[in-house]
């Protein structure tokens, strides 16, 4: 059984929900009134904690929850590298890699992916002394700079639109990297 600090790392780190904290004690306290056994059980429990100004409009505080737990038990990330590099392995040069992503986590785990294997490597400091040049050669050259995101009338006519973001690399003629992905 998962005790409460554990709990708030999973909200936290894969939810990125700010009152993890207050959510996680908030479930280890009605677990010791009985187990939760249904997710609206589990959302009213976190409703209460963290509803602070919803009405039933917009995005359910539970949603970040909910999310944290799906990542964590089905280890949503882990695949997300693991799939990012089959590709990479997979792909004949010229061949696209088209990447949809539904949260942030997702998202920022392919733009580090796609801007490594594009050879321009984590984020640096302007301040920071030049890196030595790469001795890979860029195994993707990256179509969409900036993700592809849905129109206003795609989100109208399909509201779980709203947060996906599109990205697009073309494989190059370089081997596959070896080494795994930074998280």
């Amino acid at each position: 059984m998962l005790t409460r600090a554990c709990f708030a790392d999973i909200i936290y780190k894969f939810g990125e929900e700010r009152q993890s904290r207050r959510i996680a004690k908030a479930i280890v306290l009605a677990r010791t009134e009985g187990a939760i056994r249904t997710t609206t059980r589990l959302a009213e429990i976190v409703r209460r904690v963290a509803s602070a100004g919803w009405r039933g409009k917009g995005i359910d505080p539970a949603t970040r929850t909910f999310q944290a737990l799906r990542i964590h038990v089905n280890d949503e990330l882990s695949q997300l590298d693991r799939g990012l590099a089959a590709a990479e392995r997979l792909l004949a040069p010229g061949g696209r890699l088209v990447v949809i992503s539904f949260h942030s986590l997702e998202d920022r785990r392919v733009k580090s992916f796609l801007r490594l294997r594009q050879g321009l490597g984590p984020g640096r400091s302007r301040h920071a002394l030049p890196a030595l040049p790469s001795e890979r050669n860029p195994s993707f050259e990256v179509l969409t700079r900036k993700p592809i995101r849905p129109s206003a009338s795609e989100i109208a006519s399909n509201p779980k639109a709203r947060s996906a973001r599109l990205r697009i690399a073309v494989r190059t003629a370089a081997p596959a990297w070896e080494e795994g992905i930074p998280s």
